[in-house]
């Protein structure tokens, strides 16, 4: 049987593009993640592992959707290869059935974490300098310095619940927590 493992970092991704290749490579049973590949509780690859059987053959859209690193890999398809289910890797052209495909994909793993490493390494160099010219990174401030002050004034009536304060500023209590401390 050909099972489809599918996945996208976040929620605002999407993942018909990869689940439109699974199904036209003829997978009958597809299993999608929504979270990180770097997270090592994946749950539904957990669940995918747990209902392979010999001879089933994993298929994925691109390699760097079912790990993100090459030991990650590599370890998958050593148990893939213990348990005689084959893998493809449809955007690569990779069918580890063949020496010719193994070979393939550990030379792709290897480059595909060698650029993910030079991405890691840019960004961070981006980040220090932007730092340098006093750029502030993460997200903005969801209560301005005068909402907080009114947010101050707000929790001096002892009738007021936090909250009551939160939901007028549209935040979240632990957003207003942060905010106030």
């Amino acid at each position: 049987m050909k099972i489809g493992y599918a996945r996208v970092s976040t929620d605002d991704q999407c993942e018909d593009a990869q689940i439109d290749s699974l199904k036209a490579a003829g997978c009958e049973r597809i299993f999608l993640e929504k979270l990180s590949g770097r997270s090592s509780n994946r749950t539904e690859l957990v669940r995918m592992l747990d209902n392979l059987r010999d001879g089933d053959i994993v298929v994925v859209q691109r390699l760097d959707r079912l790990g993100r690193s090459l030991s990650d890999l590599i370890k998958l398809l050593d148990g893939f290869k213990k348990q005689d289910i084959k893998f493809a890797s449809l955007h690569e052209n990779i069918d580890t059935t063949t020496a010719t495909g193994e070979l393939v994909f550990h030379m792709i793993g290897a480059i595909a974490q060698f650029e993910r490493r030079l991405i890691s390494e840019r960004t961070k160099v981006g980040l220090i300098a932007a730092r340098a010219r006093g750029r502030k990174g993460g997200r903005r401030a969801k209560m301005s310095p005068s909402d907080i002050k009114k947010a101050r004034a707000m929790l001096q009536d002892p009738r007021m619940t936090k909250t009551e304060v939160a939901k007028h500023f549209c935040v979240s209590r632990p957003t207003l927590n942060k905010a106030l401390s």
